[in-house]
């Protein structure tokens, strides 16, 4: 491993100004638990690291935000997500994920800013905020702005971030009490591995019916993405096995998957199919968001 600069700024102003806008090679250091393996791999061989260790206030924790959401600092850890009752109150599917989230070590350092930024399409949280409309606030030395997760994952490890720009916040939107939402994934190796294929269901009844649908995919495909015609597919339905079998369907003939060393291209499309549906039925067993 070559030498590098570690800086060690005691604010997120001075932070951002350390990073260089036109440097790959200058990287902020968040929990470090992806960063370091890839230094110890030489994927990744850094002339500066900017830690984020010092920084405080509302870079961590987990409060209400002024709109009834959640509003989550970056530097809050999966470990202390997954604790917060706050979270299990308001967006229980977040905290039943996180509980098979590697393991309890990695989610004691790993951060929620650093799990985003990564863009790793294996990471089981995206999928889900994609699904609940979350946004992240990105902040640079130029100012800041609000990303919706739609928009922040571009591509296989690429973000919307610019390289100078860290997240500093993330926004969940308030989840009413009509809203059913589940988490499911397989893992091919062990059960701590990151998973072949992650979906994450949002539904919304009224009168029977469901009025709207959001399902994610990730793992299987370059970065989390919705399904939009197994989201037709459900609305207008009522939930019941059948009509989450036309979704599952949908679902795996839309997506385009790849091969790793998880599982053939055409191994998880099966497995998205298997996926959708039982994550559909999950949702309309598991207690409801928002109570």
């Amino acid at each position: 491993m070559k030498s590098f600069e570690l800086v060690e700024p005691q604010t997120l102003a001075e932070a951002v100004g350390l990073l260089d806008p036109s440097d790959s090679s200058v990287r902020a250091l968040a929990g470090g638990t992806a960063l370091m393996l890839m230094m110890k791999a030489r994927l990744f061989q850094p002339t500066r690291l900017v830690s984020l260790h010092r920084l405080n206030g509302t870079l961590r924790g987990v409060r209400i935000s002024n709109e009834g959401g959640l509003s989550i600092g970056a530097l809050t850890s999966l470990r202390e997500l997954e604790r917060s009752s706050l979270v299990s109150t308001s967006t229980p599917v977040i905290t039943r994920a996180l509980k098979m989230l590697a393991n309890v070590r990695i989610r004691n350092v790993a951060t929620v800013g650093g799990h985003l930024a990564h863009g790793d399409p294996h990471m089981d949280l995206p999928p889900i905020l994609l699904t609940m409309g979350a946004r992240v606030r990105a902040v640079s030395s130029r100012g800041e702005r609000w990303i919706d997760i739609s928009e922040l994952f571009v591509g296989y490890y690429q973000t919307a971030l610019a390289k100078d720009e860290l997240i500093a916040e993330l926004r969940i939107p308030a989840q009413n009490a009509d809203v059913c939402s589940a988490y499911a994934k397989c893992t091919a190796l062990s059960a701590d591995d990151w998973p072949a294929v992650g979906v994450a269901v949002w539904y919304r009844l009224g009168d029977g019916l469901i009025r709207e649908a959001r399902i994610a995919i990730s793992a299987a495909t370059e970065r989390p993405i919705r399904a939009v015609a197994a989201e037709a597919a459900l609305v207008g339905s009522p939930a019941e096995p059948a009509a989450f079998a036309r979704a599952a369907d949908a679902a795996a003939e839309e997506v385009q998957t790849l091969a790793d060393i998880r599982g053939s291209a055409s191994y998880k499309r099966e497995m998205v199919r298997v996926h959708v549906r039982r994550a559909l039925q999950q949702a309309l067993q598991s207690p409801s968001e928002g109570k």
